[in-house]
């Protein structure tokens, strides 16, 4: 081959490369605050790490490895990496240039997937907002309620026509809002929008499942597709539970690894809302047999940690030795609230805020504090514990080892929990302070 020859070949190498890899770019503000960026690519059940980079005065560019898959990515910018992200479209043909504020959130300067799928969403959450603003200010002028809905329907064929074809396509045809062919009232409306929620979405799609969108549709219908007059858990927690058995009958013919996410998510949402009767049944008649099924062991062990240690719960049992006498938390009697407090001798934290609380309880009547001492063995625990006469004080030797660590969720020390006369979990307090305040407040 002469020289013109691989000169040509070289060329043409190199331009084929360069069609195929592509950059995020762009600029993050207050650029104090940002100092790395990790890609993942997002899948249905996990994520893979595509790339990373350093952020300099808030300018950062990224490149995607040829070979990475399109779809859903997640650029996270903080720890913990489950609350500091945005999420982005990437095709594989073309370069992204965007901006993100954490005060007004993200922006696409170039970008034709993600900015359809921006604008789309724009503006028919603005439609649909029009639509509920029709009915919170109880009109019922049908031609304005139909001329509402007909721009609703040009603007979602409008956007499916631009899309078609890309990977934003794939959202905005699955979030197709119900459109009525005439007047309704209010409660007619809500119930067939309810009804047809779910049909544009294909849930065997891994674009969608693989991002927040169908996570946020189904958590969205489970906890909001509710009657208007029902306002205490006691009463919708029924409803709730029947979305989820409605969902869950959508779900029949989708494969496990595409349904224990989606559910986790439902599980999740309804833990951190307190609605203890709809998070025990999704987790016993979904969840679990679902996250076994996948070998999801970690996300067993969490679910089993929240609820061991949910608001409500009694407390695990704890047990300790005064002499050849063993004494047990829930023989505790005498207090209108008991304080569990996991500590350290030998942790610097501790033996300046302990002191301190033990000061503060003296003003704070009907309250019993048990002070675990984490520890390698008891020399120094001896010494410490003694100064503070008013805790009752038992020891687990094994420091990190011991068994409290993993019935408690200890992560640090100290730890507190503030139980009711029952036992019953009442608060996690972060420090000795809110401890305090909680008392405070309950007096």
């Amino acid at each position: 081959m002469d020289l013109k020859n691989i000169f040509f070949v070289l060329s043409l190498c190199f331009s084929l490369f360069s069609e195929a890899q592509h950059s995020v770019s762009g600029n993050l503000s207050p650029a104090e605050d940002y100092q790395w960026l990790i890609a993942y690519k997002l899948n249905p059940d996990h994520q893979n790490y595509i790339a990373d980079t350093a952020v300099e005065n808030g300018a950062f560019s990224l490149n995607i490895p040829s070979d990475a898959q399109t779809g859903m990515y997640r650029l996270v910018y903080a720890v913990p990496q489950e609350e500091f992200y945005f999420d982005f479209i990437y095709n594989g043909k073309e370069d992204i240039i965007l901006s993100f504020d954490s005060q007004k959130g993200l922006s696409f300067i170039s970008s034709i997937e993600n900015l359809l799928y921006v604008n789309y969403f724009k503006e028919i959450y603005g439609l649909e907002k029009q639509i509920a603003q029709f009915y919170s200010e109880q009109k019922k002028d049908p031609k304005l309620f139909l001329n509402l809905n007909k721009e609703l329907a040009t603007v979602q064929k409008s956007f499916e026509s631009q899309s078609q074809g890309l990977l934003s396509g794939h959202f905005i045809s699955a979030n197709r809002p119900y459109i009525p062919s005439e007047y309704e009232d209010m409660e007619t409306y809500v119930q067939h929008k309810r009804d047809h929620y779910f049909d544009a979405i294909d849930f065997n799609d891994s674009l969608l499942l693989g991002s927040d969108f169908l996570t946020d549709k189904v958590v969205n219908y489970v906890f909001t597709a509710l009657p208007q007059d029902q306002d205490s858990p006691k009463e919708k927690e029924p409803v709730m539970i029947g979305n989820v058995k409605e969902l869950a009958r959508l779900l029949q013919n989708i494969s496990a690894t595409n349904k224990v996410q989606l559910f986790n998510s439902l599980w999740t949402r309804a833990s951190n809302d307190n609605l203890n009767v709809v998070a025990d049944f999704i987790y016993h008649n979904h969840l679990k047999a679902l996250a076994t099924q996948t070998n999801k062991s970690e996300l067993l062990k969490n679910i089993e940690i929240q609820n061991r240690l949910r608001l409500g719960a009694v407390a695990p049992e704890i047990t300790w030795n005064v002499g050849n006498i063993t004494k047990k938390l829930s023989s505790l009697t005498g207090a209108k609230n008991y304080v569990i407090v996991f500590w350290s001798s030998t942790c610097s934290h501790c033996l300046q805020q302990l002191p301190e609380f033990h000061r503060a309880l003296k003003d704070i009547s009907g309250t019993k504090v048990l002070a675990i001492g984490l520890e390698d063995d008891d020399i120094t625990w001896k010494e410490e514990s003694s100064k503070l006469p008013d805790f009752i004080h038992g020891i687990a030797v094994g420091k990190w080892e011991s068994p409290y660590v993993d019935l408690y969720d200890v992560h640090q020390t100290p730890t507190y929990y503030i139980l009711d006369p029952e036992k019953r979990i009442v608060a996690r307090p972060d420090d000795y302070l809110g401890v305090l305040n909680f008392l405070k407040e309950g007096k």
